[in-house]
């Protein structure tokens, strides 16, 4: 479906847009899932985009802030405010620059991993509910999607 804007006046344009807008109902929907998952972390001190962080860390480690972001999209002062806390805490720790004098490679330290193993049960039954709103195909479909998306180059 394609929206003639120039064709629409006023309201019609805004109501064309706000039913069917795919950005604003992703965004939506990636507010309910967001809140499903951080009510289950909460009591582990982390939220979900942290919790998230710290699973590409210990998939990947080492790795620099800048393959972190492309891997989530994620731009350099975002990562970085979701990053902080989690080195603050202990739970990532910051390597020494490499070869290059800026890359310091990210990696989960013990207490890391101690979170992310304590915190398992608690992503399993968010990830219950979330498939549970989503129902299975629609579940299915959101992991297809996000498979198939581009790679961030920057």
């Amino acid at each position: 479906m394609t929206l003639d804007i120039q064709h629409k006046a006023g309201n019609d344009v805004s109501s064309e847009i706000a039913q069917n807008c795919l950005l604003t109902r992703t965004r939506q929907i990636s507010r309910v899932l967001t809140a499903i998952y951080d009510d289950a972390l909460r009591p582990f001190g982390i939220n979900a985009p942290q919790f998230s962080l710290l699973v590409l860390i210990v998939e990947h480690e080492p790795l620099s802030r800048s393959v972190l972001g492309r891997k989530n999209h994620h731009d350099r002062s975002t990562l970085t405010r979701i990053l902080q806390p989690l080195i603050s805490q202990g739970w990532v720790a910051e390597g020494f620059p490499g070869g290059d004098g800026r890359s310091r490679p990210l990696s989960l330290t013990e207490q890391g991993k101690a979170l992310l193993s304590s915190a398992a049960s608690a992503w399993s039954t968010a990830q219950t509910k979330a498939r549970a709103l989503l129902g299975e195909a629609g579940a299915d479909a959101l992991m297809g999607i996000a498979g198939e998306l581009p790679r961030r180059r920057s």
